[in-house]
């Protein structure tokens, strides 16, 4: 049984980085400086996303899945490559982090910060592995908690406290929900593997398929996974969250969580409610519509950046539903895609909204980056790119992932949905240039002044530019993503 446990090597070695984490941030509490801590952090993600990578490489044309412990963990390449792209995010966020761990107040907080941090990522590894729907809840909510933890690590600042509790809150109410759920799927089927449930359905026939008590537990368990994602109508909590917590946290938040939840909850509806596919279709039509088309009318009036950014994010989590509802394999490839385009683009955007909220006074208003472009080019023109990649503007990154989730639901035939997307792009694009117009146009009496970035700053902006600029017309990224389905 021991030796099963060599076949989960990603959870094994964050297990492994939680510790060395700890030994270093307790031997060293006392120390006034610790600049070396930063470094080590993301060197040891680093070596994470190598070893993420070396498993699913050594998967590589394998095409069945490997289960371990009676069934309830499950890997194959596509998880490694997900788990692989989340570790990735990560060592871009810890090395932002570093310019606001620097600060007096938050010194103390680094090491918590890093093992928080490993923590989460190790839940989420543990809920894309999920094929058991107890492991599932276990791992969702190793996630959450440490998350709620990250999102009021500033507690001195009450928005963030209030970020927190709002958080957690949301958390408990919406595991309840889900919990609730998935007890009718198990009243019904007798069991809670996913490859049980599907083979259930499939065995009863349509019979099946149409208790009221395994619908309910479907919309249930959607609802549930839905506020992780913060989809509409699930999402009340997002702008809140995102606007108090630290604005790193909130990056972390907005991309690597998201990413997690929406592969976690693709690989469900394929695995378990694949014989209910013409239920859960209707439920991701009805949610996309809504989270595409509220999330962009709600971000035009926002003045908070974050804020701003929080409606983006739950209308880029609308776009990244879009490729559920396609054909497997191509849906499957362009949801992953999708994801590692908006990792880098998301990320450039929160690396410039924080080196300018810790170098001006946590200013986070649209109005202040008034005329950016004078005193600060270099940031205006990066936050530029971003922003047309995030808007889905050729050449860059955005606008082939927009184009792959539209290909998969046209494949599928759901030609008014990608139709409505279509347009709610038109809509996003404008919000988002009204950032490059304020930065450009606007005039301002006291612009943000010229101020020189952090090494670490410089250096997950160049990651990120490059993954924008590179990763659309490097076919070779799509492929390699395709190849893992």
């Amino acid at each position: 049984m021991y030796k099963e446990f060599l076949k989960m090597i990603p959870e094994l070695s964050l297990i492994i980085l939680l510790v060395v984490t700890f030994i270093l941030d307790f031997a060293s509490s006392k120390k006034a400086e610790r600049k070396w801590f930063n470094p080590v952090a993301c060197l040891l993600m680093l070596v994470q996303v190598g070893i993420c990578l070396w498993t699913s490489y050594l998967l590589r044309g394998v095409e069945r899945d490997f289960y371990l412990f009676g069934e309830m963990y499950v890997t194959s390449q596509a998880i490694n490559l997900m788990k692989t792209l989340l570790a990735a995010g990560t060592v871009i966020v810890l090395i932002q982090s570093r310019a606001w761990l620097s600060r007096p107040e938050q010194k103390n907080k680094e090491g918590e910060f890093y093992m928080l941090v490993f923590s989460t990522l190790l839940g989420m590894n543990m809920m894309m592995s999920a094929s058991h729907f107890l492991l599932f809840f276990l791992a969702l909510e190793m996630a959450s908690i440490p998350m709620a933890c990250l999102a009021a690590l500033d507690k001195k600042r009450k928005e963030s406290a209030e970020a927190g509790a709002k958080f957690i809150l949301t958390a408990i109410f919406s595991s309840g929900v889900m919990l609730f759920g998935i007890s009718m799927i198990y009243g019904v089927c007798g069991t809670l593997y996913f490859n049980d449930v599907a083979g259930k359905m499939i065995g009863m026939g349509a019979s099946l398929t149409t208790i009221p008590m395994l619908i309910a537990g479907l919309v249930f368990f959607f609802a549930g996974l839905g506020f992780k994602i913060s989809l509409v109508p699930f999402h009340f909590w997002t702008a809140d969250t995102y606007q108090g917590a630290p604005t790193t946290v909130t990056g972390y938040l907005s991309v690597i969580s998201k990413g997690a939840a929406a592969f976690t909850l693709m690989m469900i509806l394929y695995k378990a409610f694949g014989p209910m596919v013409k239920y859960w279709d209707y439920i991701l039509y009805a949610v996309i519509v809504l989270s595409i088309t509220i999330a962009n009318l709600f971000a035009i009036r926002q003045k908070d950046l974050k804020r701003f950014m929080a409606f983006s994010s739950i209308s880029q989590a609308g776009y990244i539903m879009l490729a559920v509802v396609g054909e497997h394999t191509l849906g499957a490839t362009a949801l992953v895609y999708y994801v590692l385009v908006y990792i880098v683009a998301n990320l450039s955007v929160f690396s410039i909204i924080s080196v300018i909220e810790q170098n001006h006074n946590g200013c986070v208003d649209m109005d202040s980056y008034d005329g950016l472009y004078k005193t600060n080019p270099k940031l205006a023109f990066l936050m530029t790119l971003a922003l047309f990649s995030l808007g889905g503007i050729p050449p860059f990154a955005g606008f082939f992932s927009k184009f792959f989730v539209f290909m998969a639901a046209t494949q599928a035939k759901f030609y008014l949905l990608v139709f409505i997307a279509l347009i709610n792009t038109v809509v996003s694009l404008y919000y988002y240039l009204l950032i490059v117009k304020a930065m450009y146009i606007n005039q301002n009496e006291n612009p943000i002044p010229y101020f020189k970035s952090d090494c670490n700053t410089r250096v997950a902006l160049t990651i990120c530019t490059i993954g924008v600029a590179l990763f659309g017309i490097c076919s070779c990224v799509y492929d390699w993503i395709f190849a893992a389905m």
